[in-house]
């Protein structure tokens, strides 16, 4: 198995960079997924956040309002603290378990973590990077995402910094061009990536 960290800021098109990878052959263990799966009504995550948010984040069909969660933590250190020191710990657990399922394969595992930098992971053959100007970054969360441009830039502001994610990198896609220039980066990452084998 090799196994790779992907990350990269909100509005870097890491999501896309993912894509492309497992239309390559790779196996993805994607973070935030696995955070939705833990939210689900009844899982362990939705449980212990509306004990720590309250109802007013139970939307009427029951599922968890991402929004008004979203719109409470990025706006209070303390609370996005303590949501952190929640989730990390059991989605840590959960990807570990299906890393394991891989464990002994021939596979390209990519574990897809936004916050990487935030949360070092240990026994990783290499670390992607997606870079692209935060500018860049937040003009395409307004156009394709709808955000408001005060919105993208607290989200941006509330991550690691590029420079930061760049320090920790082995390979860096910069995805300033269009899509065909994407997939061209991205197939030359996958040929380092098969290069750790």
């Amino acid at each position: 198995m090799i196994l790779i960290g992907l990350t990269g800021g909100i509005g870097s098109g890491k999501s896309e960079v993912a894509r492309l990878l497992t239309a390559r052959g790779a196996e993805l263990i994607d973070a935030d997924q696995i955070v939705r799966e833990l939210q689900q009504p009844g899982a362990e995550v939705y449980t212990k956040m509306v004990a720590i948010f309250g109802n007013e984040v139970v939307a009427q069909d029951q599922t968890l309002d991402r929004a008004a969660i979203a719109t409470k933590v990025f706006s209070d250190a303390t609370l996005l603290k303590t949501l952190n020191e929640l989730v990390h710990p059991i989605v840590r657990r959960v990807m570990n378990e299906r890393v394991e399922s891989f464990r002994g394969t021939s596979k390209v595992v990519v574990l897809d973590i936004p916050l990487l930098v935030e949360n070092p992971r240990e026994g990783l053959d290499g670390v992607l990077v997606v870079d692209l100007d935060v500018e860049l970054a937040i003009e395409r969360l307004v156009e394709q995402r709808n955000m408001k441009i005060d919105d993208a830039r607290a989200r941006v502001a509330k991550q690691a910094t590029r420079e930061q994610r760049l320090a920790i990198a082995d390979h860096v896609i910069d995805n300033s061009g269009d899509r065909d220039q994407l997939v061209k980066k991205v197939d030359v990452a996958w040929s380092w990536i098969i290069s750790l084998k």
